[in-house]
């Protein structure tokens, strides 16, 4: 990515204010506001303070800006998958767990990106591809579901890709109220997350 800095008009004395991700920044933030659909390249350059022109030096319109944001979210994703694939001496239940709890750490570091990979529904060429790459993603997790239950790690009488978008729905619920600021660490929402996910609620504590 450009490191190059655009000017802000605030004065006189313009000062280097942005580079191309702190304007990707920006707009993924009026985005998850606004809806991608109803933010304009006017309100972009309006919430930066800057011209089209000078947010045209970086990126050639909304639709790149897009697929930067949901490209970056995915890329954080596949790469927990990628991740237990150089693990081959976990079992398939010890890699599925991993990522679920990596899932949502992934989540909560790109908590915007992810917000917005979520809410796209085709509308566009970007958007289409977004989706594909998350039937893949789907896929993977599947096919990893299926090798756990063969090893009896988790349960066989769901179906995998069932299973599947269960565990990931579950994860992505927390875009809808996990907010960092409320001081609850990625690590301890994770741990959480996947333990209710592989051993329930049920209190198996003795009595």
């Amino acid at each position: 990515m450009s490191r190059t800095s655009v000017q802000r008009s605030t004065g006189p004395r313009s000062r280097p204010a942005y580079d191309r991700d702190s304007v990707l920044q920006v707009a993924v933030t009026v985005f998850n506001e606004r809806g991608y659909d109803g933010t304009s390249m006017e309100e972009l350059a309006k919430r930066l303070g800057l011209s089209k022109s000078s947010i045209y030096h970086h990126v050639s319109g909304k639709d790149e800006l897009l697929d930067l944001a949901v490209g970056r979210a995915l890329d954080a994703l596949f790469a927990t998958l990628d991740d237990e694939d150089r693990s081959p001496a976990l079992t398939a239940t010890a890699r599925l767990e991993h990522i679920v709890h990596r899932s949502v750490e992934v989540l909560v570091a790109e908590l915007p990106f992810v917000t917005l990979l979520l809410r796209v529904r085709g509308n566009s060429a970007v958007e289409q591809r977004a989706l594909e790459r998350r039937r893949e993603l789907d896929h993977r997790v599947a096919e990893l579901v299926a090798q756990a239950a063969a090893e009896g790690g988790v349960r066989s009488d769901i179906d995998p890709h069932l299973a599947s978008r269960l565990l990931f729905g579950t994860v992505n619920s927390l875009i809808e109220w996990y907010r960092p600021e409320g001081g609850l660490p990625a690590a301890a929402l994770a741990d959480a997350l996947t333990a209710v996910v592989f051993d329930g609620l049920r209190d198996r504590s003795p009595r």
